[in-house]
């Protein structure tokens, strides 16, 4: 009972600072979807660290480590660390300027308006918002997972079926309604100041999780002797190939609409100094731990280990759960339960989706004087509680492993970065090359997407490389080729988003 306990008082703090939050709220649509541009350094920095690590980092890492050994932090701990800043820089700082300048609240806005195209808008819509629902489902399915792990027996009369665990229904069920209620009410600023608990909740219980464990087996040292005879490491899981182009994945953040909105919550440019720094030092205090824990499992939960066999039916999923409930006590169990539900931030997805279906979507097509500050706002809830709810039905499929989910993802993002780059960086490109460029990059990824068996393949490879890089090639040539082929940008179109500099 104790975990259980725990969690529901971390679910209590949580919904208690969204309702401060709410005193701050200055009501419309500007602080609704973007805080009033008004974020300091501290708070972007949490809430984009926060949003981009969801269960897929501590989750997700524990299970592919345990299936597929150590070698998961270079795949993709090390790629973020130095992707993402770059991403930051060369993405996110030209974003939030231009949005500074001109008033884009989603990324669709921006497109549109840089290729004077609305078809374009309506193409990218159920591209980016698609994507965005494996997205959430990764992030319900994790800490349905964990919770079930670390609250076994704790309800066995009620919950009989799952050996007296909150079974992962009820967890999703409930997480999915009090992510719910703070966005509901506060929109972007009750999601920025939400996370910055939560991005130091999921970082301190990682950690603390990680001590705990190694000295219950007895230190780092002899917890990773005893994995080497599992053979923990998976040599010739993966070939050289297949690791390098895991460098393209961590792009994916430059196309995220969620993170494309905190971009453009920050009050100023000098806001991002500390992301740019800190960003990849919190990577390793995110990542490292929980793989480490993945690694020790594969000696541990073995036959003769410490623990049990993980038991049949249950996904890898469960096993950063079941070592922490089984190697430490059950306060500690709470504690990194409450710190998986922290690391799902699903809050920010959430207000994307809500964002691009009123501005991009009901506003574009009947006129941004049809309707009031409130009925947008209104509007922006009503779709966020039909995608939740569509979100949540969706768990009760048949359950793909966390890691394996959140790369197809993020491969369908990374996809679009050329677009992207060549929108902020290269006058030649031409509305017809962008429009082509998504239609064959989103036609792509799901033709290979359903050639995986919908991801359950693991080992599905386009000559020895991960289908992001096939995507990647695919944007490249087409927008490249396309717009060397169309009639370039009219002039002022390129005046307004390239300006000449004056000494």
């Amino acid at each position: 009972m104790i975990p259980a306990l725990i969690i529901g008082l971390y679910l209590s703090i949580v919904v208690a600072i969204g309702l401060v939050s709410v005193r701050y709220f200055r009501g419309g649509t500007a602080d609704y979807f973007v805080a009033s541009r008004s974020l300091g350094p501290v708070v972007l920095f949490m809430t984009v660290f926060g949003t981009a690590m969801t269960a897929f980092a501590m989750v997700g890492s524990t299970a592919e480590t345990f299936d597929y050994g150590v070698g998961t932090f270079g795949k993709l701990a090390s790629w973020s660390a130095l992707v993402h800043p770059a991403c930051f820089f060369l993405i996110g700082l030209p974003l939030w300027s231009l949005g500074k300048r001109y008033g884009y609240v989603t990324q669709i806005e921006y497109f549109r308006d840089r290729f004077q195209s609305s078809a374009l808008g309506y193409a990218l819509f159920p591209v980016l918002a698609g994507l965005l629902i494996p997205y959430v489902l990764i992030g319900l399915l994790g800490v349905g997972s964990v919770v079930s792990g670390v609250t076994v027996g704790a309800f066995p009369e009620a919950f009989a079926a799952t050996r007296g665990a909150i079974p992962p229904w009820l967890t999703m069920a409930v997480i999915s309604a009090v992510v719910l209620f703070y966005v509901f009410i506060g929109g972007a600023r009750s999601a920025a100041l939400v996370n910055v608990f939560q991005t130091i909740v999921f970082v301190s219980m990682g950690l603390l999780a990680f001590w705990l464990i190694a000295d219950t087996l007895g230190g780092m040292e002899a917890a990773s002797a005893t994995a080497k005879p599992a053979k923990a490491v998976r040599a010739g899981n993966i070939g050289e190939l297949e690791f390098f182009t895991y460098c393209l994945i961590p792009l994916s953040i430059g196309v995220f609409p969620h993170v494309f909105q905190n971009f453009l919550t920050a009050r100023s440019a000098a806001s991002f100094k500390l992301l740019l720094v800190m960003h990849p030092v919190a990577i390793l205090l995110a990542w490292l731990p929980c793989i480490l824990i993945g690694f020790w499992a594969t000696g541990a939960m073995v036959p003769g280990g410490l623990l049990p066999v993980v038991p049949s039916g249950i996904s890898s999923n469960a096993v950063l759960g079941l070592m922490v409930a089984k190697l430490t006590s059950p306060v500690v169990s709470g504690l990194v339960a409450a710190g998986v539900l922290a690391a799902i931030s699903l809050d920010a997805q959430f207000i994307a989706i809500g964002t691009m279906f009123t501005r991009d979507i009901v506003v574009h097509h009947f006129s941004p004087t049809r309707f009031s500050d409130r009925a947008l706002v209104n509007i922006a809830r009503g779709f966020i509680v039909l995608m939740v709810a569509l979100t949540y039905a969706m768990t009760f499929l048949e359950t793909r492993q966390i890691f394996a989910l959140g790369t197809w993802c993020f491969t369908g993002y990374a996809g679009l970065v050329p677009l992207l780059l060549a929108a902020l960086h290269w006058r030649r490109v031409t509305a017809p090359a962008a429009f082509a460029a998504v239609t064959v990059t989103a036609v792509t990824w799901l033709a290979l997407f359903v050639a995986a068996d919908f991801g359950a393949n693991r080992k599905f490879l386009i000559g020895g490389m991960l289908p992001v890089a096939t995507l990647v090639l695919v944007c490249t040539v087409t927008v490249v080729t396309v717009s060397l082929f169309t009639r370039p940008p009219p002039d002022h179109c390129l005046a307004k988003f390239f300006p000449i500099k004056t000494s």
